[in-house]
């Protein structure tokens, strides 16, 4: 069941929509895409929440990077292209342009998740952007989806191929160790925190 959009929700939509440069013929779909499951939950079991459609945002954000890589960087090879794609699609890269899309203000989540900052988390805003990206496809196309991801993720694609943005400093190390001391690094788990969904993992690495 998708959820109701009020009037004023639908003004609220509609400033977001402006701020990140798409345009929805559907605001119920965008709706969904900002409906955390522990919203939805809060109302039935069998009303929608957003991870069909981050399922969905996720293979079109890597199909519309890899596309963007090969046809702009022919020169590169697959390590390359493949070390910058993860980078670029990242949980971090994609909360923060989840924080420059002020997407944090128009998150539906649950009494539990608000009490515990669920809004401003990185997992929950990456989610939502993919679940944007899904929606659009949806709702206007694999046309205008890239246009929209090319849009916004196009200077960083550009940052990180030239070392500028996003390096990878555990294969850094890893190259590193296996050049200079001919072995690699080992990881250990020491502790984890948090909720079952949403943990954080501190590792210890020895060389």
């Amino acid at each position: 069941m998708l959820p109701a959009v009020s009037r004023k929700r639908r003004r609220e939509l509609e400033i977001f929509e402006k701020h990140a440069h798409l345009r929805f013929r559907s605001l119920t779909l965008l709706n969904l895409a900002f409906s955390h499951r522990s919203y939805a939950h809060e109302f039935s079991a069998d009303r929608e929440d957003n991870e069909r459609l981050e399922f969905l945002g996720d293979a079109i954000l890597g199909a519309v990077v890899s596309d963007y890589l090969i046809r702009h960087f022919p020169d590169r090879n697959e390590g390359d292209l493949a070390r910058v794609k993860s980078a670029v699609v990242s949980e971090a890269s994609l909360a923060r342009l989840g924080r420059v899309l002020r997407i944090d203000n128009y998150l539906l989540v649950g009494r539990g998740e608000e009490l515990s900052g669920g809004r401003r988390k990185n997992a929950l805003l990456a989610d939502a952007v993919e679940a944007i990206i899904g929606a659009y496809y949806l709702d206007a196309g694999f046309r205008a989806a890239g246009e929209f991801v090319q849009y916004h993720l196009a200077r960083l694609i550009d940052a990180v191929m030239e070392g500028r943005e996003g390096r990878d400093y555990k294969s850094l190390l890893q190259q590193w160790a296996q050049k200079e001391l001919g072995t690699q690094p080992r990881y250990r788990v020491v502790r984890q925190e948090g909720p079952e969904h949403d943990q954080t993992f501190f590792v210890e690495v020895s060389v």
